[in-house]
């Protein structure tokens, strides 16, 4: 499986960890967003396409190994842009890169192949990567409205 997201992902990983930031930001919350390396590229899909791959592999008559990927690679910089774009967010001087986020041995790109589960599942993901930032989006900035609300 490669990297798989939704709304639930820990908040230490760089996707939540941006759009949990815009949902505070736009909420008065917080001010800053400290991020690591910004052209690092990955293959990232929605969480749910991915179980529903797991499900069809579970179905499949013969076990086998499968690729569960997008095929595309976005970078951490495209992820942040479209994000704040749907959040209405100007970045300009609300991002700075943090040393302490920069892996030793950071892999500049992943990108998956599942033209194998394509073909011996009829597996394909189907949430696109805009619309998955948006639904990260979108869960955060009700997450961060509550709790706006809860401090009063």
């Amino acid at each position: 499986l490669f990297n798989h997201e939704s709304p639930r992902r820990g908040e230490t990983f760089v996707t939540r960890k941006i759009t949990r930031a815009l949902g505070r930001m736009k909420h008065g919350l917080q001010e800053k967003l400290y991020l690591g390396n910004l052209d690092s590229k990955r293959d990232w899909g929605f969480a749910g396409d991915y179980v529903e791959a797991m499900w069809l592999m579970l179905q499949a008559k013969e076990p086998d190994d499968f690729v569960i990927a997008t095929g595309e690679t976005h970078s951490v910089q495209e992820f942040l842009e479209l994000a704040a774009d749907h959040a209405g967010i100007e970045l300009q001087g609300r991002v700075e890169l943090d040393p302490r986020y920069l892996r030793p041995a950071e892999v500049d790109l992943l990108l998956g192949d599942a033209t194998k589960a394509r073909e011996k599942l009829g597996w394909k993901p189907k949430v696109t990567f805009p619309e998955l930032v948006e639904k990260m989006v979108d869960a955060d900035m009700e997450l961060a409205a509550r709790e706006k609300r809860a401090q009063g």
